[in-house]
């Protein structure tokens, strides 16, 4: 019930050029907010009660229109995420698959995230951990910073190596890693 106590009008109970339309408008709202991928738009309508003709037929002409996008959108992501959040290629591929991105597709986009741009972004974050990390033994702070670059999605040898090398950077003799060989 909607605050004026009258039922909210299905999209099953509406006549099928008005469903299209309520269905068209949710997408626009959606796609105001943030590109969004098919399969997210899919889910949207499919969650307000759209049949699959009305879905499908919808993301068709979206699609032609040039509106949505999977591979723009997944490029657009992994450069957002790789910059502002500091993920990994890992990271963004299993991103861009939860929200609904071709595998392929979303192998591409990661594509542009060399392994050279990867590893100086592991080492910006690390640096930037370790400014707040004063007066905490070797232990601790390696086993947090493996453990952040690790939910950022980084390989476990590049891990090792960036926090080596930036423990002896900022001055700290990184003993317990000596003996860890990357992989």
């Amino acid at each position: 019930m909607s605050e004026r106590g009258t039922r909210r009008r299905q999209p099953a109970d509406m006549a099928p050029e008005e469903a299209r339309k309520k269905a068209k408008e949710i997408c626009f709202d959606l796609l105001a907010a943030r590109p969004r991928t098919k399969d997210e738009l899919r889910q949207a309508l499919r969650r307000k009660g759209f049949d699959e003709e009305t879905r499908e037929t919808l993301l068709g002409k979206l699609d032609e229109a040039g509106l949505v996008d999977d591979a723009a959108f997944a490029e657009s992501w992994v450069r957002s995420r790789h910059h502002h959040q500091g993920l990994a290629r890992r990271a963004l591929v299993t991103e861009l698959k939860r929200k609904g991105v071709d595998g392929a597709i979303a192998e591409q986009a990661v594509g542009e995230v060399d392994r050279d741009a990867e590893e100086e972004r592991a080492r910006d974050l690390v640096r930037k951990r370790l400014r707040t990390m004063n007066g905490i033994d070797e232990q601790t702070a390696i086993r947090r910073l493996l453990g952040m670059l690790g939910r950022k999605g980084y390989p476990q040898g590049l891990a090792y190596t960036v926090i080596k090398d930036e423990l002896r950077e900022a001055g700290s003799a990184p003993t317990l890693l000596d003996d860890v060989a990357p992989d």
